[in-house]
């Protein structure tokens, strides 16, 4: 196991470019098991969580090649069904959760699946039903093995039919969509998720044959084909990184550069791209504008949180796309702890996602959590400096916060169980101290 340790504090300076979406390659790497032909995916993220992936389909018997850093091919046509039973496939699938997502391709193509429960962040139920139901609408057969934690699916041809989503779930929409785009006749999914991930499936599915319809909406429609073919497709900037980045910088009182975050050729950035996230950075006081393809960061020695019309004060809360999403919700807390100004975080999608504001509150930072969804920040202009302290990362998105927080406290911090962060974010500490961290990645001392 690996720890970070990080002396503080720093002020950043410079350049840096955020990663492929990692919510979005997920998706994308698991549909490439839709086609016998050959698949290229560009701006492909390096991290745990893909590169797991990918190695659970090199063990179907997908041929895998590294072009280049972050740009791969896939070609699978002779998968080995049998792998799907044995003990490397239970033990590699259940490392992370993004092997839900082979599930919909393998039900469409071949008409099995079969997965572990899967792993992933510990931040509180994450229940599959939307996954199954979905594919059970389509004709499939659910068995869930409890002894053995192991959830089966067949069929032997899946129909299209009618469904509304019981929740807008990312990788259920994902999942029901890339088993429809294969199923005989027509499906219509009411309550779909809409995320740029989801419209970027649509989109390198539609470019491998796929019919499908209502591309950014809640109502997808999608007149399933024979067969697939191959496809090049381009991963979009990490939303999550750049927000993650804007926020760094205000903490750190650092002014910067977040280069290639908007790709070219959209209309609107906000509705495209990046959503309500740029607002949302904003209501906490934090400057930024947009040049061309790049995010500016100016330095920043006060920021102020903005008030509701009334005065009163505001909340920052998570919601389904087009909303805030919730994995921005950590560098919104931690952000607000230097602002001035009080704000109050709501999170309303997952129940263990705030507990890390006790590591907060340790190094210094006035917070009440009022319950597991709800905390209170008093944000008192950097009066009272953070202090540095050992903490462990709970999960991907509180790991980054508490790594944001060290960069800003004073004195030495240790990060452990750091494995977390690494799982969305690539080589994180490299870059960072590229532009001035002090970050140290060191076998962790527990």
């Amino acid at each position: 196991m690996e720890a970070f340790r990080i002396d503080g504090p720093v002020k950043l300076s410079g350049e840096i470019s955020p990663q492929g979406a990692k919510n979005e390659a997920l998706q994308i790497v698991g549909a490439v098991l839709l086609t016998k032909e050959k698949v290229i995916i560009e701006n492909l993220p390096e991290i745990r969580d893909v590169l797991k992936l990918i190695e659970l389909l090199q063990g179907l018997g997908v041929k895998v090649n590294r072009i280049s850093p972050n740009n791969y091919s896939f070609k699978a046509d002779d998968i080995n069904l049998d792998y799907l039973y044995q003990d490397e496939f239970y033990k590699n699938a259940s490392a992370i959760r993004g092997s839900l997502l082979i599930l919909g391709p393998m039900l469409a193509r071949f008409g099995v699946g079969v997965i572990p429960k899967p792993g992933g962040d510990k931040i509180g139920r994450r229940k599959l039903d939307t996954h199954f139901i979905g594919l059970q609408n389509l004709g499939a057969e659910f068995i869930y093995d409890a002894d053995a934690a192991l959830y089966n699916i067949k069929a032997t041809q899946l129909k299209g039919a009618y469904m509304l989503l019981e929740e807008a779930s990312v990788t259920g929409t994902a999942n029901v969509l890339m088993a429809a785009a294969l199923a005989e006749g027509t499906t219509e999914i009411y309550h779909a998720a809409c995320e740029p991930y989801i419209q970027q499936l649509c989109k390198m599915l539609i470019s491998m044959g796929a019919n499908i319809e209502g591309t950014g909406t809640n109502y997808l429609s999608i007149k399933g084909v024979k067969e697939l073919g191959g496809c090049t497709h381009r991963c979009l900037p990490d939303m999550i990184e750049i927000g993650s980045f804007i926020g760094m910088a205000a903490m750190t009182q650092s002014a910067i550069t977040i280069k290639n975050a908007i790709p070219s050729g959209l209309k609107n950035i906000t509705t495209e791209h990046l959503g309500i996230m740029p607002e949302m950075l904003r209501k906490l006081g934090i400057q930024f504008n947009f040049q061309g393809n790049d995010i500016i960061v100016p330095e920043q020695s006060i920021y102020e949180v903005d008030t509701n019309i009334d005065g009163s004060i505001i909340t920052i809360s998570d919601a389904p796309w087009p909303g805030f999403t919730p994995d921005l919700l950590s560098i919104a807390l931690v952000v607000a702890t230097q602002a001035k100004g009080n704000v109050l975080i709501h999170q309303k999608m997952f129940e263990s996602r705030l507990f890390f504001v006790d590591n907060l509150i340790e190094m210094g930072a006035q917070i009440i959590l009022c319950d597991p969804h709800r905390a209170t920040i008093m944000g008192l202009a950097r009066k009272y400096p953070l202090r540095g302290i050992s903490m462990r990362s709970p999960d991907i998105r509180a790991g980054v916060a508490l790594l944001i927080a060290a960069l800003s406290a004073e004195g030495g911090s240790t990060i452990q169980n750091i494995a977390q962060i690494d799982r969305g974010y690539e080589k994180i500490d490299d870059r960072l101290n590229a532009m001035g961290a002090k970050i140290q990645r060191i076998k962790d001392p527990n």
